[in-house]
């Protein structure tokens, strides 16, 4: 199921994930470690990896045309 989430405000936001079954969570344990704040990009061979390992597929490709269509900063 393609989809994306992002907060549209300038406002502090928390996101509640509930994931059922459990097991999932892993991933974003993972995903944590690939893109720190103090990087300046995510490490895009990390995610491959990951998203491999959890039967996922990403559309980075997307992220430009979303970010403009959505008045978003840049990617």
């Amino acid at each position: 199921m393609p989809h994306a989430f992002w907060n549209a405000t300038d406002e502090p936001a928390r996101v509640l994930e509930l994931i059922v079954p459990g097991g999932f969570e892993q991933y974003f344990a993972e995903l944590g470690e690939l893109i720190p704040p103090a990087l300046p990009a995510p490490d895009i061979e990390g995610l491959a990896r990951l998203q491999e390992r959890y039967g996922l597929e990403m559309d980075f490709s997307s992220i430009e045309r979303l970010s403009r269509e959505h008045g978003l900063g840049s990617p």
